[in-house]
């Protein structure tokens, strides 16, 4: 500290004499953050002058201005973020918008979120020392310009979020500089260029969500250098190259392997398990076939492996259960066999365990009992046998449960019968004890059990029978009949009396449940025509059971209203009262509540029963939710309630699996999704309810709940000219309940005028994105940062204007997955930024970016003098990378790799993170 502090201090004096304001932006999503502490201060201070002079007072070179001009000339800008382009001030003043300059060079276009539209000119090819482009979500369209592999000083290309299309240029494999190239969320087109291995600097390739077709590049597989390949969601077919692994001394540093959602086919290779650096694989939805590979369980640091939806057979080799690391396994729906592993115990991370619809067999294994992480367990669709271990009841973690369609047999346990609804135990037919339908007979107890082989010679020895005998058994016979016969004609006189008694004075019970209409005296089906008809097995309750419970209101809405009934033996059910001459008639109205009392789903409010009453009363009954809907969850709280972001973020993705499932596997539109619609169970669960219920209604009541959830600001824009909701809209009101859920604000508030995505939108666009996370989240756990930023930039996807550019659900939820394993997990290349020392090399931007991550680690775990420390140890690099400027000049352009490696670790879906 010594040797650094007259450093420090002669930094900062330079800075007060020219009162210059020095911003660090994130590596990945270019949003700036300003911290108005102290600390912040001082790191600006510190770092204003070596970082370079963004704006010397040099004028721009002549060829630089030219290709700005047509740059500025080819974009259309709605929104005047280029206003500041113009001939009245230079371009390296610091007065243009996103543009940084060197020595009137110009190093630097950083315009994300700025809503541009058009097409990048080719003579951006003329700005020679650009060295980073950031122009990710917009709507720029055209091609890739071929020019940018011209630019030799060019290390991060970040074009995603936009709408171009073409081909990638191969000419960017010329870029010996180049990092990161990331061209995710576009319509690219044609095959991934095999040059663009030869950048030997290259660390994050993310070419996800395109429709690039052809093979996979084999150069990919040769490269020392590549931590991220990220290839999802296109049209690659081919096989996956099998020459991973590195050569001679050297090894592959690859950490994340992302090719779900193509056609790829073959085997998986087995040269993967050399890549000893590898922390997820997700093959998810191809044509891969073969076996799992032998040597798997070399993958030591291996996080999170997705082989769902192919034709992998066999089954888990013996080597699997050193996968130590391993958090999420989903293997469902392929045709592996065989048993789960004995000691699959061994993996005590495992969070997530899918392996519904293969072809498992054996018994479940007991020891998953000792995996306390367990939050997700699937064996749906299996040939599982033998009991369900009561060791499961050790998973207090546990959330989602399903084990239905096996083959197993006996009593379910309790704790897990009272977690999990029916739908989780159905299709066991010897499987007892999950629901009223299914109980659990008592076993036979042994001395009741008849032995023949002793019985036969006592019935020979028993005497005859004397007359008297026959006269006193008969006696009885009759005596027991003629008490019998009382005791039914008792009953009949009582149930008569008692009917009588309710035509004559209904309960006020009765009334909060039916709303009773004038002159309505029907107390139940079998008396006065009414009919009940129940989804889930044999009846459960009765129609008086229904119509004499003590009932609640708990809301109303534009279909009905809605009760808590509380049924005589205690079970708790909702009720909705559908509005009158707002439903179909009853032959079609029972065609389509049929159906949807077919709907199964854990993200779904299950409708188990209705009821037609004789004058046209319709009643649902679903499921009772007793944590309430989302918005009084939200909104109606107490101020000593706090909501954490892991409660919200598995809301979100509870939502969104289920309006998932309904649009994939149902092809049913919601169309009235808020987050008065969102219930929750008592393990905060989301439920979507009031799905379908538009099919029940006539269309002049459908087209009313529309309009009245546009006035509560769920509805997407083009419902007001439409009137017909579609897939696109239910996105728009999902996006809308992500950003309530972010922002703590209800979509119908009024904010300066704007509706709650506008309001988010503009504060973005300000850069003041602090501003719009709920005061709880910021209080949050300080790791969460990124998370929130890219759900917040997933939801305004969603809430796009325009429909075509909204996301569908099933990219929502994947995103969604990508977002939540990206807090937890990061790739580690300490190893490999020593081993290659000699050859790669870090900008300062990138150790830029490292100091602001330490200064966002500590920011809330440390005080003042202990982050001071940390960072004055950390900003002894900074001179090795950014001497004190002489004559304007930027010196020491980059910096040793080995001098971070003690400190730096990479984040495989955003940016550099500090080792704790």
């Amino acid at each position: 500290m010594q040797i650094l502090a007259p450093k420090i201090a002669v930094w900062c004096s330079k800075s007060s004499n020219k009162n210059r304001k020095w911003k660090i932006q994130q590596w990945r999503n270019g949003y700036s953050y300003l911290n108005a502490l102290f600390l912040a201060h001082l790191l600006a201070l510190s770092l204003q002058s070596v970082t370079g002079q963004m704006w010397d007072g040099v004028a721009v070179t002549q060829g630089d201005f030219q290709a700005l001009q047509a740059i500025k000339h080819e974009l259309i800008d709605v929104k005047g973020a280029l206003h500041s382009w113009n001939g009245s001030n230079g371009a390296c003043s610091g007065q243009w918008a996103g543009i940084k300059c060197v020595k009137g060079q110009v190093i630097a276009i950083q315009l994300p979120w700025k809503e541009l539209a058009g097409r990048i000119s080719d003579r951006i090819g003329q700005l020679r020392e650009l060295r980073k482009l950031s122009l990710h979500d917009n709507a720029i369209s055209g091609t890739i310009p071929r020019s940018l592999g011209y630019l030799p000083n060019l290390r991060g290309i970040y074009l995603f979020n936009n709408r171009f299309s073409g081909s990638i240029p191969p000419t960017i494999g010329n870029l010996p500089l180049l990092q990161t190239l990331d061209l995710s969320n576009n319509f690219l087109t044609g095959e991934i260029p095999s040059s663009l291995a030869n950048s030997t600097k290259l660390i994050r390739v993310n070419l996800s969500y395109n429709s690039l077709s052809g093979s996979i590049p084999r150069s990919f597989t040769q490269s020392f250098s590549l931590v991220i390949l990220a290839l999802q969601h296109n049209n690659v077919s081919g096989i996956v190259p099998d020459s991973w692994g590195g050569f001679g001394n050297k090894t592959c540093p690859l950490g994340v392997l992302t090719l779900d959602h193509n056609v790829i086919s073959g085997t998986i290779p087995p040269s993967l398990t050399k890549l000893e650096w590898l922390q997820e694989i997700s093959f998810s939805e191809n044509n891969i076939s073969g076996v799992i590979p032998v040597e798997i369980g070399r993958l030591k640091r291996l996080r999170r492996l997705d082989l769902s939806k192919n034709a992998i057979n066999g089954g888990f080799p013996s080597s699997f259960t050193n996968l130590s690391s391993l958090e999420s396994l989903n293997v469902e729906n392929n045709r592996l066999e065989s048993q789960i592993p004995r000691d699959i115990d061994r993996l005590q991370n495992l969070s997530v365990i899918k392996l519904g619809k293969n072809r498992f067999n054996g018994e479940i294994p007991a020891s998953l009992g000792n995996i306390s992480a367990i939050k997700h367990l699937d064996f749906s669709e299996n040939n599982f046998m033998g009991q369900i271990p009561p060791s499961l009841t050790n998973l207090l973690n546990l959330t989602s449960f399903n084990v239905s369609y096996n083959n197993l047999s006996g009593p379910v346990p309790i704790l897990l019968s009272n977690k999990f609804n029916a739908s989780s135990f159905v299709g066991n037919l010897k499987l007892c004890g999950f629901s009223s339908s299914t109980p659990c007979l008592p076993a036979s107890s042994p001395q009741n059990i008849t032995n023949p082989s002793t019985d036969v010679p006592k019935l020979h020895r028993h005497r005859k029978l004397s007359v008297k005998d026959i006269i006193l058994i008969a006696a009885g016979a009759l005596l027991v009949l003629l008490l019998v016969l009382c005791s039914i004609l008792l009953c009949c006189l009582l149930s008569k009396r008692a009917a009588s008694k309710k035509n004559d004075n209904i309960t006020a019970k009765q009334a909060a449940v039916r709303s009773v209409e004038k002159g309505s005296t029907e107390v139940g089906a079998s008396e006065a025509g009414g009919k009940l008809v129940h989804f889930d097995g044999p009846f459960v309750f009765t129609a008086d059971d229904l119509l004499c419970a003590t009932a609640e209101i708990m809301g109303k809405s534009t279909y009905g209203t809605a009760y808590k009934a509380t049924l005589e033996d205690g079970n708790e059910v909702a009720v909705k009262r559908l509005r009158e001459k707002t439903t179909k008639g009853q032959n079609e109205f029972e065609t389509e509540v049929a159906g949807l009392g077919k709907i199964r789903h854990p993200n779904l409010l299950a409708l188990t029963a209705y009821y037609l009453g004789p004058k046209g009363e319709k009643l649902l009954v679903f499921e009772y939710m007793p944590r309430g809907s989302l918005s009084s969850f939200l909104h109606a709280r107490g101020p000593e309630t706090t909501v954490d972001w892991a409660t919200r973020m598995k809301i979100v993705i509870g939502i969104t699996q289920g309006l998932n499932y309904l649009h994939t596997e149902e092809n049913l539109i919601h169309g009235n999704l808020t987050s008065s619609n969102i219930l929750l169970d008592d393990q905060t669960n989301a439920r979507i309810a009031d799905f379908g219920l538009p099919k029940l209604m006539t269309s002049a009541a459908a087209t009313n709940v529309i309009a009245t959830a546009g006035t509560q600001g769920y509805n997407a824009p083009e419902l007001t000219k439409t009137k017909k909701p579609t897939a696109k809209t239910d996105v728009y009101s999902l996006g809308v309940i992500i950003l309530e859920l972010l922002t703590g604000k209800s979509p119908g508030e009024a904010m300066d005028g704007m509706d709650l995505p506008q309001w988010v939108a503009s504060k973005v666009k300000e850069e003041w994105t602090n501003e719009v996370f709920d005061l709880e989240l910021m209080k949050d756990t300080p790791n969460i940062g990124d998370e929130l930023l890219n759900t917040l930039k997933l939801a305004l996807h969603c809430v796009d204007p325009l429909p075509a550019a909204r996301p569908d659900v099933q990219q929502i939820l994947q995103q969604l997955e990508e977002i939540r394993a990206a807090s937890t997990s990061g790739v580690c290349i300490l190893s490999m930024l020593h081993e290659y020392n000699a050859n790669l090399q870090y900008n300062c931007e990138f150790l830029s970016s490292i100091i602001f991550f330490v200064y966002r680690k500590l920011n809330s775990k440390a005080n003042t003098q202990v982050k001071t420390a940390y960072l004055v140890r950390i900003l002894g690099l900074a001179p090795l990378c950014f001497p004190a400027p002489e004559n304007g000049d930027l010196k020491g352009e980059i910096v040793s790799p080995t001098m971070v490696a003690a400190t730096v670790k990479v984040d495989h879906h955003r940016s550099p993170v500090i080792r704790p």
